[in-house]
């Protein structure tokens, strides 16, 4: 697999960057074949889809580096990874964004939730104290082997000490080292164009549907400041219906979806059928 672009480059590529969330690893591949110029990792779907879990903080770092892990290795886009709080304290954020770096994750993203934490659209979440979640990104900053290594700050701090409460924790994050800025579930187009417009560094709108904050176009969130589109439940969203319907259909007895879905061709050549084949074919000559 050819060096990955360095997330810099990917969000001069494109503007804004878009961002679907993959799940599994053919999801990313997908996310690949479709032309996209990177793609995020969250740990909504990661959870859902690998343990049929909510993202309550349920899961583990180990966990979660191995579903990454296997993402990681079917595509070869930029990739953002949610690392939750870091999983602990400093200790544990340089291991995590070291352990993350190792796996080819071109930016990090953690977060100022109390453990255990939540997706960022749920209701009581709590926050940590501002000095602790600034230690903590200093510790990330540090971590980093690869100067490239995009450092997100994320703070869920809009649902606890309101919008300004909010944008003051980003410019502690950015002053402690982070690279961009995800202020979590802004409420209102007028609460998007204020984040937008308080930082000059790459910030990441986050539009997760049947979420709290509007649901606007990249062309609409570009012009109100956003480097970054990530798109955390759509495609695992479409998938579990899709499972749905073909389970139902099945149990009618109808296969009424045949050729709905994909071919056996397609399905292969998804799967790099192809390649492995060649690879077998060479060994036994």
């Amino acid at each position: 697999m050819a060096q990955r672009a360095t997330w810099k480059q990917a969000i001069e590529t494109e503007q804004p960057l878009l961002l679907p969330c993959a799940h599994d690893a053919l999801s990313a591949r997908l996310i690949e074949r479709a032309g996209f110029h990177g793609y995020s990792i969250g740990g909504f779907p990661l959870v859902g889809a690998r343990h049929a879990m909510p993202d309550i903080g349920l899961a583990s770092f180990g966990e979660m580096h191995a579903g990454v892990a296997d993402i990681l290795a079917a595509c070869g886009l930029p990739v953002m990874v949610d690392a939750d709080d870091g999983y602990g304290d400093a200790k544990n954020v340089h291991r995590t964004i070291h352990a993350y770096e190792q796996l080819g994750a071109s930016a990090i993203f953690i977060e100022d939730q109390v453990a255990p934490k939540r997706c960022g659209h749920m209701s009581g979440k709590r926050i940590v104290a501002v000095e602790q979640m600034v230690a903590k990104v200093r510790a990330a900053a540090a971590a980093r082997d690869n100067p490239d290594t995009f450092l997100l700050a994320r703070t869920d701090a809009r649902a606890v000490e309101g919008l300004d409460g909010a944008l003051r924790r980003g410019e502690r994050y950015l002053a402690a080292g982070a690279d961009g800025i995800f202020i979590e579930a802004p409420q209102s187009v007028e609460e998007l164009r204020l984040v937008g417009e308080h930082f000059d560094v790459p910030q990441l709108a986050n539009m997760l549907e049947g979420g709290r904050t509007p649901l606007l176009s990249p062309a609409d969130l570009r012009e109100l400041g956003f480097a970054m589109v990530a798109y955390p439940t759509t495609l695992i969203f479409r998938v579990a219906r899709t499972i749905e319907r073909a389970l139902a259909d099945l149990q009618a007895g109808r296969l009424s979806l045949v050729g709905e879905g994909v071919g056996f061709d397609e399905f292969k050549s998804m799967v790099d059928f192809d390649r492995w084949r060649e690879l077998e074919q060479r060994s036994e000559e």
